[in-house]
């Protein structure tokens, strides 16, 4: 499923090396699978972003996906937050690709979105949205979120949902996260920075990864998917469908 490799670069944090592969992912984009109403907007996304400053580009990213946790681009985030049960997931995760043939490094956090999107691009089609179903509920509340913020990148998770197979009603993720109060303000963000200097001492844990230098080749897929084995995504699906 080699869209999902688009989708990987494009929600990884922006760089000139997007803008020089504009052609090909737009390629990728036309050839895939995807409806034609997401290959439209996602097309959109690449030709609008591209055009534009790179660092302006940079600097709605940071605002998006660095600010708050409700954006988070770290699965388990959304998942354990900060608690010790992420840590433990990130272990588990982590074996997962090592029994699937990749290895990452030891800073690269393996729940990191563009990363496990391009993990599941060398899978195969089936395991790819095998992959993409597991997390579903997390891709449509951010989907949702992002709606709310009137950000095209809203765009990319709804390409997500639908390689994903699953159906699952947008509608009623909308009417979850309308009320929500944002994370993002000097308030809130000054709250979690006062909790964590608390709780954590020491933890550089918040590093992201580049994925372009992480990609498993075809010769790494399995035959079978390995489950993520995310018990408490329970806890996220029955949210989204209240």
């Amino acid at each position: 499923m080699q869209v999902l490799q688009a989708i990987s670069l494009l929600l990884d944090y922006p760089r000139d090396e997007i803008l020089e592969a504009t052609v090909e992912l737009r390629a990728l984009v036309n050839e895939s699978s995807l409806s034609n109403a997401n290959k439209q907007a996602l097309d959109s996304f690449i030709v609008e972003r591209t055009k534009g400053n790179l660092m302006d580009w940079q600097s709605e990213y940071d605002s998006l996906f660095e600010r708050g946790r409700s954006l988070s681009l770290l699965l388990f985030e959304h998942v354990h937050g900060e608690s010790r049960d992420r840590g433990q997931a990130m272990v588990d995760l982590m074996s997962q690709y090592q029994q699937a043939g990749l290895e990452i490094g030891i800073k690269e956090l393996p729940d990191y979105i563009p990363l496990y999107l391009e993990f599941l691009s060398t899978q195969g089609d089936d395991n790819a949205r095998e992959g993409l179903a597991e997390v579903v509920h997390i891709l449509a509340v951010l989907a949702a979120r992002l709606e709310q913020r009137d950000s095209n990148y809203a765009a990319l998770f709804q390409c997500l949902i639908e390689l994903a197979a699953i159906e699952i009603d947008l509608g009623d993720v909308r009417q979850q996260v309308k009320g929500e109060k944002r994370d993002d303000t000097p308030k809130e963000l000054d709250k979690v920075w006062e909790e964590e200097m608390v709780t954590f001492t020491g933890n550089d844990a918040t590093n992201t990864c580049s994925t372009a230098q992480n990609r498993p080749a075809e010769g790494q897929r399995r035959d079978q998917f390995i489950p993520l084995n995310l018990d408490q995504l329970n806890n996220v699906k029955n949210a989204a469908d209240a």
